[in-house]
């Protein structure tokens, strides 16, 4: 067996999303001759980035604070009309802007690619010293004999499917830190893994998520309306399943239109996909479209579970920090700004550890700081609305969540105190047996597509020869569960297709593309085979979060691969 090389720096930081880039940066601000890496297992920064995005530039008017007068800043287009919709199956009503708190006005905020903010918060990393190696995927996660995070390893490189080493093997690398800062995003495998092994959710809620799918279009100039963002509610969904919808004008005639799913829905048959391509039908929506063509796509789960679902965010040796923290603001579908902050706070208490001599302990400090910060209070007034529309279902759970913003913004308390979220997402399917197939319309291929025209344009790539980076656990237990009692989400739910519940001559089973599906539970079927195109997956890790018995895991495949995404 081979034996790994390892390299030493002051700070390993995993993750080159606005989280990881700021408190690399911060830390470099702070003590110039501090060694920091940054792992990103995209073969770019940016590859693997994928949010709406309006940004809220709290963030990084602190961490550099004369970023106007960069010329090559990517803040280009800031909001310049917003607006709120409540959809119909025909028809819309705009709700009047000063029914909403204050803090979901976007006037003074930015629309932007957030992949080129990465791409563009990089090149400052760079400029004063951090090291980023993209392509690089953190697959472990290494201990001391004190149970303290001491750094992290890279996969190994050159893997065949049945585990041998191929020609082009290579091991992978171990990269020591006196502290690890965790940024991977929504789901990380590592971060789930440290909260486990440390028990950081003990005491908290269930953390919450959505999947959110994104199409970026460029429109005809009539149809563009620059600085113009537009969120929905309602239609297509039902008032009983959570979600909502935007669309940004932003640079040369492109508009970023995307769809979320709160994913603790119970209809088995619910295809977010397929809502989304419905959603853009709507008469109040297709116009923008019309004559236009889609040029990206992409899909990313979303945590939601906010103050009360955060887990502690201290760990023996390293921090978690952004969305592996679970720091979006739901109801502002903004979390970059929350990214950027506590990279920022992570950078000051890893900073001012090292200066006194410490390295792999547990910064309690910076678990006591967050909630008191502006993170917290952001997230703290915004905390009930998730439960209030999980519980009242859309119309009366907006519309009691944005009173309970206004009683938060006005008086700084809650009538609600802080609501539970209940179940966690994996839990709240119900069986099949309960629920009718949901009649998805056929793409037309101009306005409305299939998954995999969509997964061609994520530019998403992975080694066929390797190892499936989707591991079932029990695959009898798949085959009578996820396939007998819920007949097969995992085909709706996978927004790229990976998923297929195939019969022995290898049509497609359960709601699959091209089955015949007639409702209530799927036939018993002996010969019923699950089938994993793990090339197709585009590392949105919703599987990892719906699946109704916890039974796929989703880990890194080799570095580099997955989607490339551009200007998302």
């Amino acid at each position: 067996m081979s034996e790994r090389e390892s390299m030493e720096f002051d700070v390993v930081i995993v993750g080159a999303g606005p989280a990881g880039l700021a408190a690399s940066i911060r830390l470099k601000q702070l003590n110039p001759e501090l060694s920091v890496v940054v792992l990103e297992k995209g073969g770019e920064v940016g590859a693997h980035i994928l949010s709406g995005a309006v940004v809220d530039p709290i963030g990084i008017d602190r961490l550099l604070p004369d970023w106007r007068g960069d010329e090559s800043h990517p803040f280009k287009t800031p909001v310049a009309d917003d607006r709120f919709m409540l959809l119909g199956p025909a028809g819309s009503i705009r709700l009047p802007n000063f029914m909403m708190p204050p803090l979901m006005n976007n006037h003074g905020n930015y629309i932007v690619s957030l992949g080129n903010v990465c791409r563009w918060l990089a090149e400052k990393a760079e400029a004063l010293g951090v090291e980023i190696y993209p392509g690089f995927a953190a697959a472990e996660v290494l201990y001391n004999d004190k149970n303290a995070v001491i750094g992290v390893a890279t996969g190994d490189m050159g893997v065949e499917r049945d585990g041998s080493h191929g020609p082009a093997y290579q091991p992978g690398m171990e990269l020591l830190g006196k502290y690890v800062l965790i940024g991977e995003g929504a789901r990380g495998s590592l971060a789930k893994e440290l909260i486990a092994r440390y028990a950081l959710a003990e005491g908290r809620e269930p953390q919450k998520y959505g999947i959110g799918l994104k199409e970026l279009w460029e429109v005809k100039p009539e149809h563009h309306k620059p600085g113009l963002v537009q969120h929905s509610f309602g239609w297509p969904l039902d008032r009983r399943t959570g979600g909502g919808s935007f669309l940004y004008h932003f640079d040369e005639n492109l508009v970023a239109v995307g769809f979320v799913v709160h994913l603790n829905y119970k209809n088995p048959y619910l295809a977010p996909f397929e809502e989304f391509q419905r959603f853009k039908t709507h008469p109040a929506i297709r116009e923008t479209f019309e004559g236009g063509k889609r040029i990206s796509y992409g899909a990313r789960a979303i945590t939601e579970g906010g103050w009360q679902s955060v887990p502690r965010l201290a760990f023996p040796g390293g921090v978690l920090m952004g969305c592996s923290a679970g720091l979006v603001n739901v109801p502002r579908i903004k979390g970059s700004h929350n990214a950027v902050l506590s990279g920022m706070l992570a950078a000051e208490h890893v900073a001012e550890a090292l200066a006194a001599g410490r390295s792999n302990d547990e910064l309690s400090s910076y678990e006591e700081a967050w909630r008191d910060s502006d993170i917290g209070k952001d997230l703290k007034k915004v905390r009930n609305v998730k439960p209030l529309w999980s519980r009242l279902g859309t119309i009366l759970g907006v519309g009691i969540g944005g009173v309970d913003m206004w009683c938060n913004t006005l008086f700084g308390f809650s009538p609600f105190g802080t609501l539970s979220h209940g179940k966690a997402d994996h839990e709240t399917l119900e069986p099949a047996s309960k629920h009718a197939p949901i009649d998805y319309p056929k793409p037309d291929g101009i306005l409305t597509f299939d998954r995999l025209s969509s997964v061609f344009l994520s530019n998403t790539n992975h080694e066929e020869d390797q190892p499936v980076h989707l591991q079932v656990k029990d695959m009898d237990l798949q085959k009578a569960s996820e396939y007998g009692v819920f007949s097969g989400p995992s085909t709706r739910y996978c927004p790229a297709g990976v998923y297929e519940w195939v019969d022995a001559d290898g049509n497609a089973l359960a709601g699959g593309p091209g089955s015949s599906e007639k409702g209530g539970a799927a036939p018993e079927n002996t010969e019923a085979r699950f089938v994993i195109n793990a090339q197709n997956c585009v590392h949105c890790k919703t599987c990892d979060i719906k699946d109704p018995n916890q039974n796929i895991n989703w880990v890194p495949p080799q570095g580099g691969e997955g989607p490339v995404y551009q200007n998302m």
